[in-house]
């Protein structure tokens, strides 16, 4: 074994300690970034109009790899990614549900939408009930590829809260193009904007059942 003097040992000792601050330094760990959704289309000049017709907006269901805190990108046909750094403020059924109920609001003032839970002694009339299939950034399966999508799929039912009669139904899909890939601030926006396609069509579907 090398004798190395001790003069030596401790000016190596020195420099690896040093080198070991300047890869500490280096390793520190990215920030995560959080969203919410609701930015888009509230329109704070509507006309306000006595409420004439109640709702009740009921929590959405998700697809199963949609409830996480984790921003989803879709990458070919069967492959997601989760983001690691970039994830929902809350809870994105609730985010969802928000959205939706000051888009409606917006659109149609004399619809009073309300979430779960309802007051007793103003139960709503009509319940609203949606399930997201799709609510994510989509890649092409191509890794040079620099533009994708936003892609809304949602299934929804509107009935009258008494007896479950269903009024009325539908699909709405919408897919936002040129998302630059990475973009997470646009990505959110987007789907901010699909959630207001949704929310229009949702106001429709209620005019239709309440038409005599």
């Amino acid at each position: 074994m090398t004798n190395w003097p001790s003069t030596t040992r401790s000016m190596l000792l020195c420099t690896l300690l040093a080198l070991g601050g300047c890869f500490s330094l280096s390793r520190e760990p990215t920030p995560a970034r959080h969203y919410v959704l609701g930015g888009v289309s509230d329109d704070a000049s509507a006309v306000v109009a006595p409420a004439r017709t109640t709702i009740g907006l009921r929590p959405p269901r998700l697809a199963g790899y949609l409830a996480s805190p984790f921003i989803v990108v879709r990458q070919g046909v069967h492959r997601i990614g989760f983001s690691e750094f970039d994830r929902w403020g809350e809870d994105l059924g609730h985010g969802i549900s928000r959205a939706i109920v000051r888009r409606m609001a917006t659109r149609a003032p004399s619809f009073r939408v309300e979430t779960t839970p309802w007051v007793t002694t103003a139960m709503p009339e009509y319940i609203i009930q949606m399930a997201l299939l799709r609510f994510e950034g989509v890649a092409p399966d191509d890794p040079l590829a620099s533009h994708g999508d936003a892609h809304l799929l949602a299934t929804w039912e509107i009935s009258r809260r008494q007896g479950g009669a269903l009024l009325a139904g539908g699909t709405t899909e919408v897919r936002q193009p040129d998302w630059a890939i990475g973009d997470y601030d646009a990505l959110v926006r987007l789907l901010d904007e699909a959630l207001d396609t949704l929310a229009a069509e949702l106001v429709l579907g209620m005019q239709a059942a309440l038409a005599p």
